[in-house]
């Protein structure tokens, strides 16, 4: 008789990203929530993690970019950020016309809570399936990553 197919075998790859993506979402959540940095609104773990990966600040038009939403909800976004002490936003001297945006004291320790959940979460993942799937799997995401690119490249052409 044979082996009847793991349940993810059965499921599509976008839906199986997404539900993975719940995982750090929820345990950052979790953490930042008990740490008293409950009022990140939706899209804000990516700015606050992304500005801490990142080095220095951050141009809005990027931000925007990256987040694949209108200029006006990314302004809203960083509004609230900067409302709740997380981000600061300058005007770029080298171009008064773009703004820059930064994390606050508030907002690296926030980064700093959320790191520690993300590194829970890979822990985990590490002690269940291994470095090697681990490192396979990084390196499928980001062969995704590219093919991505390359399509929006093809597309700005």
């Amino acid at each position: 008789m044979t082996e009847p197919k793991p349940w993810f075998d059965e499921i599509p790859i976008p839906a199986l990203l997404r539900h993975a993506r719940n995982t750090y979402g929820i345990a950052m959540r979790q953490a930042l929530e008990s740490a008293d940095y409950d009022d990140l609104p939706k899209n804000g773990l990516y700015v606050i993690g992304g500005l801490a990966l990142g080095a220095g600040d951050v141009p809005l038009g990027q931000l925007i970019k990256e987040l694949r939403i209108s200029k006006q909800a990314a302004g809203q976004l960083v509004d609230t950020l900067v409302t709740r002490g997380y981000l600061q936003r300058t005007v770029d001297p080298e171009d008064r016309r773009k703004l820059t945006i930064t994390l606050t004291e508030r907002g690296r320790a926030a980064a700093s809570v959320q790191a520690a959940a993300r590194e829970q979460v890979d822990a985990a993942l590490v002690a269940r399936v291994g470095e090697d799937d681990v490192a396979s799997m990084r390196r499928a995401l980001a062969v995704l990553i590219d093919i991505s690119r390359e399509w929006l490249d093809r597309d700005d052409d």
